[in-house]
């Protein structure tokens, strides 16, 4: 088959009715505002493009430039030509593509997505037969096998050849992470991030990938990815990250792809400690002194996940127990092992719920607060203005004591189908942690206060109860320690 043949059947399979083609070709009504005729005119469909002959305004990509890409990631499919040809003109196309603005590259990401679509014919003959075959007969596995090949894209295999290359791997993740930027503007393209993601979820499985510590001895590159991935505690200077690296009390640890050396996937910060942190000043104190000689507690304080192409790919969980087993086998006296985390999503959802939460509290607190804010009863645009004073409540404040329930309330029973609402408190409780404690004012920077006014939460990994908390969040009760539930508002 040669190239302009390739070419004309992407095409086909996108051309749209000729009752369709006719009207999109029919020029639009002059509007009345003063702007050209083809702003007025309907976007044209991929398949209209690619058999134009001029760009229209507001389009990226010529038809002809089109084509010719269209024309190049056939050829990386062709089946005629060896695997490795087929990466070498991958590796091309992604130099190529490294080099086109923004806007073109979503021209190559619409023609991955709908030119090398299931063949939707087989498919739907695939199905019939699957459907019509009874289930334990032999011809019920033959219409399987039929079914799973028909379901297997050619874009799979266009993604499987770019991965050939040794940077193929880190250029596809790169290219999944600008396209998640788009995908609520143009729903067209979810087909091709779900692809990405599927791929994604076997390449990267725990099985393939490498537990490795970080420390001051590690090359200055890979610290220097170090600082710039950190998304929970900003690393201020060199001197921050060595004591965070300090060997005396300190670990770190991330998940390494042997195609992405030099890379950690995700990583996480550990201080060995007395018992069971409730601020994080003292942790990233670079003048405190180390105790882990006396430590019979790991605080896991910060996770950091780096690729944000592998979004929904989930290794966190795996990470926590490889470093817990590390951990135990280097320091056997370690006994205890929790976080010390941020409440990301806490001011935003106070400030949704509020109005609702306190016609909750019980009678006598109610007129408490309200006396403290000058309103009875209290209201959300009194109460909410207030706790932004939060640092500096004394402990039997009537406002520090609701916003501690209120977050009490958020951590232990806010869902959303059945998931946790917090983000952190869904991957810590999703790994079988508990919600432990709240503590206050435990992180007094600008971000901690933004987030959550201060207030951080420990989660507790107790290693024999992980699968029963992982029944319980499945049952959808949010697993807590006998303090937090205390906490809560009455139902």
């Amino acid at each position: 088959m040669t190239p302009p043949e390739w070419i004309q059947r992407g095409v086909s399979l996108l051309k749209p009715s000729e009752k369709n083609a006719d009207a999109a070709a029919r020029p639009a009504r002059a509007p009345a505002a003063k702007k050209p005729a083809a702003d007025a005119r309907a976007p044209r469909t991929l398949a209209e493009r690619l058999e134009a002959t001029l760009r229209r305004h507001g389009e990226a990509m010529a038809p002809r430039t089109l084509r010719k890409a269209l024309e190049d990631l056939q050829a990386v499919v062709d089946p005629r030509v060896s695997e490795v040809e087929a990466g070498r003109r991958a590796h091309d196309i992604a130099l190529w593509y490294a080099q086109l603005p923004r806007e073109e590259r979503r021209d190559v990401w619409l023609l991955m997505n709908e030119c090398f679509a299931p063949d939707a014919a087989k498919l739907k003959a695939a199905h019939a037969q699957f459907e019509s075959a009874a289930t334990g007969s032999a011809e019920h596995g033959q219409a399987e096998v039929r079914l799973r090949r028909a379901l297997v894209s050619p874009r799979a295999r266009l993604l499987q050849r770019f991965a050939i290359h040794p940077e193929g791997l880190r250029f596809l993740v790169e290219l999944r992470a600008e396209l998640l930027a788009e995908l609520k503007k143009d729903r067209r393209l979810l087909a091709l991030d779900a692809e990405l993601e599927q791929l994604f979820s076997t390449w990267f499985d725990v099985a393939f990938l490498e537990l490795q510590r970080i420390s001051w001895d590690s090359p200055a590159s890979l610290i220097e990815r170090l600082i710039e991935y950190e998304a929970v505690h900003d690393i201020k200077s060199w001197s921050d990250v060595k004591n965070r690296l300090d060997e005396r009390d300190r670990r770190c640890y991330g998940f390494f792809h042997p195609r992405m050396p030099g890379v950690p996937l995700i990583f996480v910060e550990v201080a060995l400690t007395q018992a069971i942190s409730d601020s994080i000043t003292p942790l990233l104190d670079e003048s405190a002194k180390p105790g882990a000689e006396k430590a019979g507690t790991a605080i896991f304080y910060s996770i950091s996940s780096t690729q944000a192409g592998l979004r929904g790919v989930s290794f966190g969980d795996s990470l926590i127990k490889r470093v817990v087993e590390t951990l135990r086998e280097e320091f056997p006296k370690l006994k205890t092992f929790a976080t010390l985390s941020p409440i990301p999503g806490l001011r935003q959802w106070v400030g949704q719920n509020a109005a609702t939460l306190l016609p909750r509290l019980p009678e006598k607190q109610a007129e408490a607060l309200g006396r403290a804010l000058g309103a009875l009863p209290p209201t959300a645009d009194r109460l909410l203005p207030a706790l932004d004073e939060a640092l500096a409540m004394t402990p039997r404040s009537p406002l520090r004591q609701v916003l501690t329930q209120f977050a009490a309330e958020y951590l232990g029973r806010a869902l959303v189908d059945g998931r946790p609402v917090d983000a952190v408190a869904r991957f810590h409780l999703g790994n079988g942690a508990r919600v432990e404690r709240l503590n206050w004012a435990a992180d007094p920077s600008p971000k901690g206060v933004k987030q959550s006014w201060g207030l951080m939460v420990n989660y507790l990994y107790d290693l024999k109860r992980l699968d029963k908390h992982r029944e319980m969040l499945a049952g959808g009760r949010i697993p807590v320690s006998g303090d937090v539930e205390a906490l809560m508002l009455k139902t």
